[in-house]
C-alpha cells in the first residue's frame, strides 16, 4: 500500500500544481521548454509540436514548468537568453501576467480540495446534529475531568467557548484538542442564567490504529445526545460548505505550526515524504473515500507551502514581484539569484530534517 499510495497521491497532485502553470502561461503567450514532474536526471520524456519537453525525472519530490528565458527550474532570468523581441518569454511578459502564472500552481492545489470536499458534500451529505439543544448538553464527566474540575456540572448546555459559540458537540470538540495544555473560557447555561468557568485543557496521547500517536486536548465531558443525520446539499451550498471546511483545515494547519514554533507541540510532529508515504499507504487501506479525502488535505498543504514567502518557492516569486510593483523595477537579478539560492537551501535543509525526523520515528528505529 505504501509503495502504491506515495505515488498515486503525489504524483496527480504534482503534475496538477505545474500543470496550472503551464496552461495559464499559454493562455498568456508565454512558451514552455520543459515540463517535468520530479527533479534531476530525465527517465523518460517526449518533445511536442511546440517544442515543449515533456518529462518524467528522477527524483519524484515535486517538479516544475520552465517557462522560456528561465536559466534553470526556480525561474531565474537567463541573461544569454537569445534575443527575439521578446516573444514568449516569461519575463518579457507584464508583472500582473507572470504573477497569475505563477498564482496558479497553489490555486489549482485548492480547487482540487474545494471540488473534492464539494462532491462529498453534494454526494454523501452534511452531518448535521439530530438535537443540537441536547447535544450540547453535559450528561456526565470522565474519570478525569478538567470540566469537572473547574465548576461546570451534569445539566450544563455549553453555548460558547473562548467567546465563540458552538453549533454542536463537533464544534466543542474542534475548539478543544489542538490546545492541550490552555485555558479556555467555557460559557455555559445554567438555571436560566449564562456563567463562565476557566478550563484547563488535559493533553492526552492517543494511538491510532496504525501506531501514530498525537497529542490532543481533552475536558472529559460526554454529551447527552450525539446523534447526527446527513443532509445532502445542492451544487451551490456544496462548494460554500467546501469554503468553510477548507478554510477550517487551514486554520488548524497555521495553529500546529504556530505552536511548534512557541513549543507548545514537539517538532517531531513535522513530516516529510517519508511520513507522507506511509500515511497515504495506511489511507489507501482504509478506502477509496478515506484515502480521496486525504488527497484533498495534502493538496491544501501543498499550496499552503507553496505560497510562503521563501525564495525557489511560489511565495517568493510573489514577494518579489510585490517588491516590483512597490519599487516600480524588478529587483536586480544578482540579487534574485542570491536569494533564490539561499532560499534553496533552506528548503534543502528542511527536507533533510523532516526526513531525518520521519526515519527515527518508524518502527525499524524502536520508537
Amino acid at each position: 500500500m505504501y509503495l502504491i499510495g506515495f505515488p498515486l497521491l503525489l504524483g496527480p497532485l504534482i503534475t496538477l500544481h505545474e500543470l496550472g502553470h503551464y496552461l495559464v502561461g499559454r493562455w498568456f503567450g508565454v512558451e514552455a521548454e520543459a515540463f517535468s514532474v520530479g527533479f534531476g536526471k530525465e527517465v523518460a520524456g517526449w518533445t511536442d509540436s511546440r517544442g515543449t519537453r515533456w518529462k518524467l525525472s528522477a527524483l519524484p519530490l515535486g517538479g516544475y514548468v520552465q517557462f522560456k528565458g528561465d536559466m534553470n527550474p526556480a525561474s531565474i532570468p537567463d541573461a544569454n537568453a537569445a534575443d527575439d523581441g521578446g516573444r514568449g518569454g516569461f519575463h518579457q511578459a507584464s508583472l500582473w501576467k507572470r504573477a497569475l502564472i505563477v498564482f496558479a500552481g497553489p490555486a489549482t492545489n485548492v480547487l482540487i480540495a474545494l471540488a473534492i470536499f464539494a462532491s462529498f458534500f453534494a454526494l454523501y451529505g452534511q452531518p448535521v446534529a439530530a438535537d443540537p439543544e441536547r447535544q450540547l448538553t453535559i450528561e456526565a464527566f470522565a474519570e478525569q475531568s478538567p470540566a469537572r474540575e473547574a465548576g461546570l456540572e451534569v445539566g450544563d448546555r455549553i453555548l460558547a467557548i473562548e467567546g465563540q459559540r458552538v453549533e454542536d458537540f463537533a464544534a466543542v470538540q474542534d475548539a478543544v484538542m489542538l490546545y492541550p495544555g490552555r485555558t479556555l473560557a467555557f460559557t455555559v447555561a445554567r438555571d436560566g442564567t449564562e456563567r463562565s468557568y476557566p478550563v484547563t485543557v488535559r493533553a492526552e496521547e492517543m494511538t491510532d490504529r496504525f501506531g501514530n500517536s498525537s497529542k490532543i486536548g481533552l475536558v472529559g465531558i460526554r454529551s447527552a445526545g450525539s446523534d447526527y443525520v446527513y443532509e445532502r446539499a445542492g451544487p451551490v451550498a456544496a462548494v460554500g460548505l467546501a469554503v468553510d471546511h477548507s478554510i477550517g483545515v487551514m486554520d488548524m494547519m497555521l495553529t500546529g505550526i504556530a505552536q511548534i514554533f512557541t513549543g507548545e507541540r514537539s517538532v517531531q510532529e513535522l513530516g516529510g515524504p517519508v511520513k507522507i508515504a506511509k500515511y497515504s499507504g495506511e489511507q489507501l487501506s482504509m478506502g477509496a473515500i478515506t484515502f480521496v479525502n486525504f488527497v484533498a488535505l495534502i493538496s491544501l498543504n501543498l499550496a499552503f507551502i507553496n505560497l510562503l514567502p521563501i525564495p525557489a518557492l511560489d511565495g517568493g516569486h510573489l514577494a518579489f514581484y510585490a517588491a516590483e510593483a512597490i519599487r516600480r523595477k524588478p529587483v536586480g537579478q544578482r540579487s534574485q539569484e542570491l536569494a533564490y539560492r539561499t532560499g534553496m537551501a533552506l528548503v534543502l535543509m528542511l527536507m533533510i530534517f523532516v526526513t531525518i525526523n520521519d526515519l527515527v520515528s518508524l518502527p525499524v528505529f524502536g520508537n
